[in-house]
């Protein structure tokens, strides 16, 4: 589902009129221009946000190294194609990784409170495979940052893994069928595979407020959390620092409901901007008994993540294992289709789906009411559209936090704030005396693929990656790109697009890449790539007009749906996924790996032309 709408369904077809349009005069008032381009990127005054605040580098010598299999990212992706690689046999491997120490995301984000907001029994990869019993249905962040370490050790990752180090040109050597790894630290490494796990979660985006490079207080990023500042820690211990400060926090999103109650917890007095109300729906965290836990049977994980999926993709199952606020609002369709009669029609799925997201938010919107007492914040903080136009937030504390005596909603009325100065920010005309500016902007996420990630891959003749993508992604699978051989995408485009459960795509696609390669191994192959052909059947196949998908017009903007604005050739491609939906891609993939035909990919061995297997 989230939040998209087939093309054959009417736009005229609504459930609650007067809803509707209140949902289009609130999205009309956040409809920027610029869209995209309101945000800025951290340089200049806010280079630093790029940098590692949790281990300074150390100085070594380069490394000059010829191996197997280069993972670029040692985030999820990168630990779980590594896994996958190591159970095939594969061991000469190097991550090359950004951060101090492999983890991703959650390396980087350890901002008090952080806290997946999927289940831990779906969204920890390779539970089964490393023994782990998540502490309870919903783990914070330290938890998920120690589990990525897990994988790491488990399957001898950290060996030869180079740590704050950047990679600055990525490229194809024909002759030796070598791709060529320069980094900033000196390194050149020689590699017959690479793997991209960068994702678009680790470069942080700030919003282009008038006069932000002026503010004279403290101000960081949440991804690059500032404890020395601050006091406290990742794992919860009051932030001192902050008992006389006036502190201001921009943004209103996933990462803010989860450190706004810590903030308001602590800081002298705290004013929260808002533009757009979240989503926050009940949380209801518990404990897992391990004694459960210990009676579950072999592979299910498996059973777990597919029941997940297929819920989310609008599909039938007799057992809703995760229950959750994710599979909630499916479960709910589900009932509003078995209560009518006749044929599933596209206009029936959508007044279905219309039906049972309307409850929902007039239940989240009451909930609103229930928990903050004043009544004109709570009107503020009642979210005005479909529940997955934007990610849904779970929480317990954030609306409890708004009847704290030093916290303040500073409600923008979806125009954000107006600017700020050295002093603090301004909204209405009234300016907010701040110490201390935290920004929960987020990440840059739809901007091009180069300037995410620092480096612009090359492929053969010398192609590069941002060239081939001008129009937009093209893939096989949303892994193999034609023209850049034995090169493999390990993310979530052009394939399931599952986002409320990233990593199930990555366990998926860097299963799929170990495959890959295991098999080219077998065979004595030293180039795979995918065929012009199949890549443009595959594409074809996302854009069909009978089967593609759209986000919805009516939903608010944000990241989920290019800041509102139409979308072009670029953005469909990029935003498509398999028409049967996530658990169907799952299924998909499954199959065409176990297969051991590849279908669409070419195998080749020395000297070029000699095909070993070609499908």
């Amino acid at each position: 589902m989230d939040a998209l709408v087939t093309n054959e369904m009417p736009a005229d077809q609504v459930h609650r009129p007067d809803l509707r349009a209140r949902y289009r005069a609130e999205r009309d008032k956040r409809v920027r221009s610029d869209g995209n381009d309101q945000y800025l990127e951290p340089v200049g005054r806010f280079g630093h946000f790029t940098a590692d605040p949790h281990t300074p580098p150390v100085d070594r010598e380069p490394v000059v190294d010829d191996v197997e299999v280069v993972i670029i990212g040692g985030g999820f992706a990168g630990l779980v194609t590594g896994a996958r690689l190591v159970q095939a046999g594969v061991t000469d491997i190097r991550i090359v990784e950004s951060g101090g120490g492999l983890g991703g995301v959650w390396y980087w984000n350890r901002y008090p409170g952080a806290m997946c907001d999927t289940a831990a029994m779906v969204y920890l990869p390779l539970l089964e495979e490393t023994g782990h019993i998540p502490s309870a249905k919903y783990v914070e962040g330290p938890e998920i940052l120690a589990h990525a370490r897990r994988i790491a050790d488990k399957f001898g990752l950290n060996d030869g893994a180079l740590c704050s180090t950047v990679v600055r040109e990525l490229s194809w050597d024909e002759e030796r069928g070598r791709w060529l790894v320069r980094t900033d630290r000196g390194d050149e490494l020689r590699a017959r595979f690479v793997t991209l796990g960068t994702g678009p979660l680790n470069r942080p985006k700030l919003p282009g407020i008038p006069g932000i490079e002026t503010f004279a207080g403290q101000i960081f990023h949440t991804s690059r959390w500032d404890y020395d500042y601050t006091g406290g820690n990742p794992a919860g211990a009051p932030m001192t620092g902050l008992a006389d400060k006036r502190v201001g926090i921009i943004g209103t999103g996933a990462t803010a409901v989860q450190c706004v109650p810590r903030l308001a917890r602590d800081a002298g007095s705290l004013r929260v901007f808002q533009r757009t109300p979240s989503s926050v729906d009940v949380r209801g965290n518990r404990p897992i008994d391990p004694a459960w836990f210990g009676e579950l049977a072999p592979g299910w994980q498996r059973e777990w993540l597919l029941n997940f999926a297929t819920l989310q993709g609008g599909g039938f199952a007799e057992r809703d294992l995760v229950m959750d606020g994710w599979t909630d609002i499916a479960i709910r369709i589900r009932d509003q289709l078995a209560a009518g009669t006749g044929e599933l029609t596209p206009e029936v799925f959508r007044k279905a789906y219309e039906a049972a997201d309307d409850d929902k938010m007039d239940e989240i919107r009451a909930r609103v009411d229930a928990v903050v007492g004043d009544p004109g914040t709570a009107e503020a903080l009642k979210p005005w559209y479909r529940q997955l136009c934007k990610r849904p937030c779970f929480h317990d504390e954030y609306l409890d936090a708004f009847n704290r005596p030093n916290v303040e909603l500073v409600d923008t009325d979806g125009r954000g704030v107006e600017r700020i100065d050295a002093t603090g920010a301004w909204v209405g005309g009234q300016h907010y005396p701040l110490d201390c500016l935290i920004l929960a902007s987020g990440f840059e996420f739809g901007t091009p693929y180069e300037r995410r990630s620092g480096f612009d891959p090359v492929g053969r003749d010398g192609v590069a990656l941002s060239e081939a993508w001008s129009e937009g992604m093209v893939t096989l699978h949303g892994i193999h790109v034609h023209g850049f051989p034995n090169l493999f995408v390990i993310q979530t485009g052009q394939a399931a697009n599952l986002i409320s459960n990233v990593t199930h795509n990555l366990v998926e696609a860097g299963t799929t890449a170990a495959a890959v390669i295991a098999h080219a191994r077998a065979t004595g192959a030293v180039r795979v790539e995918t065929t012009a052909a199949a890549q443009a059947a595959w594409v074809g196949l996302l854009l069909d007009p009978a089967t593609s998908v759209i986000y919805d017009p009516d939903c608010t903007p944000g990241y989920y749906n290019n800041e509102g604005h139409p979308t072009g050739l670029r953005e469909r491609r990029n935003q498509s996924r398999y028409p049967a939906g996530a658990a169907g891609y799952f299924r998909y993939i499954e199959e065409w790996r176990d297969s051991g035909t590849f279908e669409g990919l070419e195998f080749r061995s020395e000297p070029e032309g000699n095909s070993t297997d070609a499908a």
